[in-house]
């Protein structure tokens, strides 16, 4: 069934991109969404993406910027919009896109990649191109990935209760997760208990109790004020990076001449480096502002940080077996990760020379 929607929704994407060409002869202009704000990396990358796809297409494309739920209002409608093509570039969280290509959840499974280097070597190679076709194939060619780039940082676990320095200072908290189910088995390894709460309710949530704490980087824990709201302990494991997966309408894409698409995808490169790059300028003064406030920051030892490790491998098991094509990309995740470590060991020993 979601295949003939996603054919019958290509066609009628072929139907009026084919008129909007016709209309406009060599000009284009891209209806780019993100639902979030000013003060979010995504905006940061599109600020970038638009400067430079506008500026190197010498004006034969222009990018129009729709910050907030103008267009659509959550991941599922946003990622409709792109395959009927009332949208052209659509940037989600891998719990945002989960319910239609659930395998993009491989991004949430916790400790596989150790650092920046790491994930921003694994988002830049042949792991992302493997997600792309494996999203073109379900989507049967509306839906194409761009590329990954970065929302937030890390992940790390946040709580109003206590300091969390290994697996068992878990047990009993209720932490807040997406509807993703990933996410949810994740908190149960640990031994807390996974608590579904729309992101604009959770902090009034840890007012009230209603959750004690949540997955998180430190720039949306700021952002948000949940130091405020009684947010006072991070640790940080940095379990999961945050992967923002950019999508664009595949027949917007294809239709452009190669010149044109070339330009476009060297505007995601530039875009996904920003979105790199963000994240780590502004996690300095939100770190400040946290313990400046009182908040209690934990960095794991690297054993307690391979006891998390430990305790959360029965979730590696269960995404390759209960999500669909969950096999394969872990495979594609970890070759890819095997790869990216050996190469920069390699350079790292070099340049220690």
């Amino acid at each position: 069934m979601l295949r003939t929607f996603f054919k019958t929704a290509a066609l009628a994407t072929s139907l009026v991109a084919a008129s909007a060409l016709a209309a406009s002869a060599a000009d284009y202009t891209l209806r780019a969404t993100a639902n979030s704000n000013e003060n979010d990396e995504d905006y940061d990358g599109l600020v970038v993406f638009k400067n430079f796809v506008e500026n190197a297409s010498n004006g034969a494309i222009e990018v129009e910027l729709f910050i907030g739920t103008q267009l659509c209002s959550n991941g599922a409608e946003c990622l409709q919009g792109v395959a009927d093509g009332t949208i052209d570039i659509y940037i989600s969280t891998s719990g945002g896109a989960s319910g239609i290509f659930p395998y993009v959840q491989v991004l949430d499974l916790p400790y596989l990649m150790a650092d920046d280097r790491i994930a921003e070597r694994v988002l830049s190679g042949d792991f992302t191109r493997k997600m792309r076709e494996m999203a073109l194939e379900d989507s049967g060619g509306a839906i194409r990935l761009m590329t990954i780039g970065n929302t937030g940082g890390w992940r790390n676990f946040a709580n109003t209760k206590r300091r969390v320095t290994q697996p068992s200072d878990m047990d009993g908290l209720k932490i807040r997760t997406v509807v993703a189910d990933l996410p949810q088995e994740l908190v149960k390894a640990l031994g807390a208990s996974p608590t579904p709460i729309p992101w604009p309710e959770l902090f009034t949530s840890f007012q009230t109790g209603v959750v004690d704490g949540s997955k998180n980087g430190i720039t949306d824990i700021m952002g948000m004020k949940f130091p405020d709201a009684g947010l006072q302990y991070v640790t940080l494991d940095g379990h999961a990076y945050m992967g923002a997966l950019w999508w664009m309408n595949n027949a917007k894409f294809q239709e452009m001449p190669e010149d044109l698409r070339r330009v476009v995808v060297d505007g995601f490169y530039a875009l996904q480096q920003a979105t790199f790059a963000s994240p780590k300028r502004k996690s300095i003064q939100a770190y400040e502002d946290f313990v400046a406030g009182g908040g209690d920051l934990y960095v794991p030892t690297p054993e307690e940080k391979e006891a998390f490790k430990q305790a959360a491998t029965p979730v590696y098991d269960w995404f390759q077996n209960n999500v669909a094509r969950g096999d394969e990309i872990y495979a594609a995740l970890t070759e890819a990760v095997a790869e990216a470590e050996a190469e920069i060991n390699a350079e790292r020993a070099a340049d220690l020379n």
